[in-house]
């Protein structure tokens, strides 16, 4: 049997070559292509039998000039790029295989820090293990490859990033991810180690992601190349700078993004809406956004309201504007076989199509299809219609929901789109449906663009996609699931977040409880980077047409005033201190624009040097100077709150100063949150009213 050693001495003179500083090495049927990618990055992409494909799912071409000090060496057993603070080194190898009777070819990848410390490399052989770092399979009938990638990675490394997952969990070291949409997970697939690496996989591919300690593993189920993306830097704070670049900055959020969005299930008529934002003007309430929730039209895919319940969307806007008010309005991409706009879609080949069977891929009020945005054509088609219904009356916020898609059943290798095989491509789909939006508004002149999505990928960001947590429950437990799940939302590259405040499945007005868990979670969502109440309601309500048939039902009262007048007095305060907080959310949101920062932060990110703030999975910063330790338990009038180590640290509601490094006992009677302000940040703007009455 021949040994590594021998490997090593039978090496094959040049066998990676240069292109520039583009690495190219073949072997065995495979082309592997490592390339500068931006300030600190590097793109790998490796593919079998062909030319890897410039396929630019979220990478964006790089700035040439972040390649100016880049350096290539090339060996007779392989070859080292080195870009700013990022050294990939690669080793090719060929031996005579006795168990397989011919010579065999090997590249193997390695990722250094500009200090020479090993970042991560590929899965190793392993001798006679005779593993395979890349492992391309197959597929039957030839459509694509299964893909699995392994690395070698610090075993004590800390991660974070991924996108949104509905689990408390802060360091994803150790977990596994499904590479995949649905009604309340996000897959962004980008990781943010504490070894000092970010790694995006460039694939939109369903599949999983594995974070173990013995090895890291990244699974495509079908595919037609690897594409993944490497950067290095020193902190969370460089990377997300890097990946921001790489991928696509948010824009400036605009002005109706930094106060207080009003939302339900449903208001289903005009005038029920108007009084809402009537009642909000009258009580001095501060209010940007209102909305029009789902089947404000007459068929699904009709995109356009129902003439009998909002007879005068013009009229409705321009009363709201009267109020400082925005409308926003919901977009689903779902096409009812009854819509008038069905034929013609499915005519034109615009809907995605099921591999299989019966082609009704959702039954949600009635049997649709979803509209294939992944179709230039289509998504043009959408914002066309969607113009003339919406945008013509001045509307020009839109919640584009259902963003997975939400198939009625989560097979996700039974539907075809224009770009493939749903297996392939199917998680670009909510990046897709966010850019139908921004690039027609965007064409229109719209320079304001803030659309509110349940779902995102990689990119998503650049199309201002605002996204939130889904259909969660109004539980405590889910309430605490989702301050991870923003925080590592803003990490993967999404720095506009929200959820709906008080969850939306199953809350009681009347319930004592449900209007604790409502407080708390109000009080969470005003520090949120966008601040949205909704839900669905208890008791319902149910909706009849002037002819008698039957309308979606909407939700029970959801509005400031519908919990009562102790509640209310809570509400009332913080969504004053929300616009309070204006001027410095505006500057945060900049920050998020111009750097890739996210607005909503873990610890860790802010403090990276100190170890215990990247154990701390119930507290966040809003921006850099102000952390929030919501309660997240029922009953809770006090609780822990550990300040980072390198500033000092004062208490909103008391003033007391407290030096980092330590944990504190805060107070936290229902009408608290606590709140800590850095180095005495702001201390006169939230002292104010954030303490007791």
């Amino acid at each position: 049997m021949t040994t590594p050693t021998d490997a090593t001495d039978r090496s094959v003179p040049g066998p990676v070559r240069a292109d520039g500083t583009r690495l190219v090495w073949r072997g065995g049927g495979e082309v592997l292509v490592v390339e500068p990618w931006g300030r600190d990055s590097v793109r790998v992409r490796a593919t079998v039998m062909g030319d890897v494909a410039d396929t630019d799912w979220a990478l964006l071409p790089p700035d040439p000039a972040a390649h100016a000090d880049v350096r290539v060496e090339v060996r007779t057993d392989g070859a080292t790029l080195v870009n700013g603070g990022l050294r990939v080194e690669l080793t090719a190898s060929s031996w005579f295989h006795e168990p397989v009777g011919y010579e065999v070819f090997r590249c193997d990848l390695a990722f250094y820090d500009a200090a020479g410390r090993l970042l991560f490399r590929e899965l190793g052989r392993g001798g006679s293990l005779d593993l395979r770092a890349r492992h391309f399979r197959p597929r039957a009938g030839g459509d694509g490859h299964e893909l699995t990638v392994a690395f070698e990675a610090d075993p004590d490394e800390r991660l974070a990033g991924m996108g949104q997952y509905q689990q408390h969990v802060l360091d994803l070291k150790g977990s596994t991810f499904e590479l995949a949409h649905r009604n309340s997970q996000a897959s962004v697939p980008f990781v943010v180690s504490s070894a000092g690496y970010g790694f995006l996989w460039h694939d939109p591919a369903i599949g999983r992601a594995t974070f173990a300690r013995n090895r890291t593993e990244w699974h495509a189920e079908s595919t037609r190349q690897l594409d993944y993306w490497v950067t290095a830097a020193a902190t969370p704070a460089a990377i997300s700078r890097n990946y921001a670049d790489a991928t696509g900055h948010a824009p400036m959020m605009p002005e109706r993004g930094l106060g207080f969005w009003q939302c339900k299930l449903r208001y289903w008529n005009q005038e029920q809406l108007l009084g809402v934002a009537r009642e909000h003007h009258r009580r001095g309430l501060p209010l940007d956004v209102i909305v029009a929730d789902f089947f404000h039209w007459p068929h699904m895919g009709d995109f356009r309201f129902d003439e009998e319940f909002w007879p005068d969307p013009a009229a409705m806007i321009a009363e709201l504007a009267e109020l400082g008010v925005e409308l926003m309005v919901s977009v689903w991409p779902q096409v009812a076989l009854s819509s008038e706009n069905f034929a013609f879609l499915r005519q034109n080949n615009l809907l995605v199509r099921a591999e299989r069977g019966l082609d009704v891929q959702m039954s949600f009020e009635g049997p649709s299809v979803f509209l294939d945005v992944t179709n230039p054509e289509a998504r043009a088609w959408l914002w066309e219609t969607c113009r003339r219904s919406y945008g013509e009356h001045g509307i020009r916020t839109f919640w584009l929901d259902e963003a997975e898609p939400e198939y009625g059943a989560y097979d996700y290798d039974a539907f075809r789109t224009h770009l493939g095989s749903n297996l392939q491509v199917g998680n670009v789909y909510p990046q897709l449906f966010a850019r139908a939006f921004a690039d027609g508004q965007r064409a229109d002149g719209e320079t304001d663009v803030v659309n509110l999505l349940r779902c995102a990928w990689a990119g998503s960001q650049r199309y201002g996609a605002l996204v939130w947590s889904g259909d969660i429950s109004s539980t405590w437990e889910d309430l605490a699931r989702q301050v991870t799940a923003g925080i590592h939302m803003g990490v993967a590259g999404i720095p506009w977040f929200t959820t709906d405040i008080g969850g939306f499945h199953q809350g009681d007005v009347a319930d004592p409880g449900f209007r604790e868990l409502l407080v708390r979670w109000f009080q969470f969502g005003a520090f949120c980077p966008v601040m949205r109440l909704h839900g669905d309601r208890l008791p319902y309500e149910e909706v009849t047409a002037a002819d008698g048939t039957r309308r979606l039902r909407s939700g029970g009262p959801n509005e400031l005033w519908s919990f009562g007048d102790e509640v209310y007095r809570v509400l009332e305060r913080y969504v004053h201190l929300r616009e309070e907080l204006r001027p410095y959310v505006r500057e945060v949101m900049r920050a998020a624009h111009e750097d890739g920062t996210p607005a909503m932060r873990g610890l860790f990110y802010a403090f990276p040097g100190d170890p215990s703030a990247w154990d701390v999975d119930d507290q966040f910063l809003l921006g850099p100077d102000v952390l929030v330790a919501p309660v997240l338990e029922a009953g809770a009038r006090e609780r822990d709150v550990y300040l980072p180590a390198g500033a000092t640290w004062t208490d909103a509601a008391t003033g007391e100063v407290h030096d980092g490094g330590t944990t504190v006992r805060a107070d936290a009677p229902l009408d608290v949150v606590p709140v800590f302000l850095r180095d005495g940040a702001l201390t006169r703007l939230v002292g104010r009213t954030a303490g007791p009455a």
